[in-house]
């Protein structure tokens, strides 16, 4: 009998371990919770499963995971914001802001972000979820989506996703579905979009009003990275990192005295003045600056930057965020972190031109893939063999015709509804605070929609949620922006 049984168990084991490992196309597991966010105990369900992504047929070529919160016991839905989220990269998962920021469970870590252990999830009592629905989306190849091989066990073109406009027209379609699947047609509608996902909002909200004619009430940008930026000409880049400089040089005290013993918001302004009357001009001239503008310029670089002065003239004014990174705390023994320039790491060598890692990016990493491997399963009882990609397999990503900028304008003078919250963290050295506030200057460069974009910052990072205190702020700003962009009986028109 005991040999019948060890026969039976080693066929079962073969049978378990020879299936492939597949996510389910189209499904969905429901469980129910109770949350205190502002102090108020309330119901709410998750829904966590996958939606398929179909191609011009009507045939799944890829199936998205996504988990949606719903505040339990709403008489009025057609009255209840709900909230799209994505994430960024491109190819990062959602878990970001799922467990960090708006959601209702927030990962284990200290008051600053760090991680702790052991490893695991706590109830957010800042979260929105008390004035919106949620759903928390992660594009194809993040988290648990996936691309679905045809009948032929074909893989669809890659073409169909990974680039900034595929990206935005399958998302919209897909939106669309989770719309009517989930009666939501009548709700005030929100995107926010974190890093990456700043330009992906940006332009879905445009091609949802123009190809799956829905409206939406806001656009949230957190931390956006914007592509135009980055591959436009580098005077404009590095004028506008001055200010993140300085940002990050006082809190790291590592500026002049007479500057440090002020507040860093009341240094800030004349830095941002400076970046573009008199470091873009100057950067601008090249070889043809006079020696004294240079030198002029170079030494005012040094007093709002804590570099050396030879330094910034060796650069010829322009200075790389990774020496940065390097440089401004070498002679302590320390790197200071890209995302966030509150965090600090220690290189091989003292000597080099950039960091050998991201120390704000390990740690994050450190706690968050624990975190959410372990909530998914034991929290919201979704069970998988497949991995979670906290980054995942998107490229090369096609960034030919990047007009995200210019579709928010439209989507935003098409729609009188719609306005714009841009959050951004001091001390973000990779889509810095003002760059963002350029990006917006220059999404609407006539001014004439300014009084419906606001803009806040905070004295953390990339992720400025991770910092207790912007928590509670950040998530506060949102249900203000919220409050503000309701309609509230007012009809679309000028």
């Amino acid at each position: 009998m005991k040999k019948l049984l060890f026969i039976i168990s080693v066929l079962s084991l073969v049978s378990v371990q020879s299936q492939n490992r597949k996510i389910p196309v189209d499904t969905v597991v429901v469980t129910k919770h109770n949350a205190t966010i502002n102090g108020v105990s309330m119901d709410y369900s998750a829904s966590t499963g996958t939606q398929p992504v179909w191609n011009s047929d009507g045939d799944p070529i890829a199936t998205l995971f996504y988990t949606y919160y719903q505040r339990s016991n709403v008489k009025d839905v057609a009255n209840r914001p709900l909230v799209i989220s994505f994430n960024g990269g491109p190819g990062s998962a959602s878990v970001w802001m799922h467990i960090a920021y708006t959601g209702p469970r927030i990962l284990n870590i200290d008051d600053e972000g760090y991680p702790v252990q052991p490893y695991g999830v706590k109830n957010n009592p800042y979260s929105i979820l008390d004035v919106a629905d949620i759903v928390f989306v992660n594009p194809v190849n993040t988290g648990y989506s996936r691309m679905i091989e045809d009948k032929d066990g074909k893989m669809p073109d890659r073409k169909n996703f990974f680039g900034i406009n595929a990206d935005i027209r399958y998302l919209a379609e897909w939106i669309n579905t989770f719309m009517s699947r989930n009666n939501r047609w009548e709700s005030p509608k929100y995107l926010i979009g974190e890093s990456y996902g700043g330009p992906r909002v940006m332009g879905l909200a445009e091609e949802l009003q123009s190809n799956q004619w829905m409206y939406l009430n806001g656009v949230i940008l957190v931390s956006p990275a914007d592509y135009k930026i980055y591959s436009t000409d580098q005077p404009i880049y590095s004028a506008l990192n001055l200010p993140y400089f300085t940002a990050a040089a006082w809190h790291q005290k590592a500026l002049a005295p007479a500057l440090q013993q002020k507040d860093l918001l009341d240094i800030l302004p004349e830095v941002e003045a400076y970046a573009i009357d008199k470091v873009m001009p100057a950067i601008a001239k090249g070889g043809f600056i006079s020696s004294e503008e240079k030198n002029a310029v170079a030494e005012k670089m040094s007093l709002y930057s804590g570099l050396n002065k030879k330094d910034i003239i060796d650069h010829n004014l322009n200075i790389p965020t990774n020496f940065f990174w390097k440089e401004l705390l070498r002679d302590r023994g320390f790197t200071m972190g890209r995302l966030d320039s509150r965090y600090l790491g220690v290189d091989k060598m003292t000597a080099g031109n950039s960091p050998d890692y991201n120390p704000e990016l390990t740690s994050w990493l450190h706690s968050f893939t624990p975190a959410i491997n372990y909530y998914l399963r034991e929290h919201l009882n979704f069970k998988t063999d497949m991995k979670y990609n906290m980054f995942g397999d998107v490229h090369p990503w096609d960034r030919d015709n990047d007009n995200t900028r210019d579709r928010l304008r439209q989507a935003m003078a098409q729609n009188p509804y719609l306005k714009v919250l841009v959050q951004s963290g001091y001390y973000d050295g990779a889509t810095t605070y003002f760059a963002a506030k350029y990006t917006v200057a220059q999404m609407d460069p006539a001014g004439t929609m300014k009084d419906r974009v606001s803009f806040k910052a905070y004295r953390s990072g990339h992720m400025m949620y991770l910092r207790k205190e912007d928590l509670k702020t950040a998530n506060d700003d949102i249900r203000e922006f919220i409050n503000n962009s309701l309609s509230k009986g007012k009809s679309a028109k000028y």
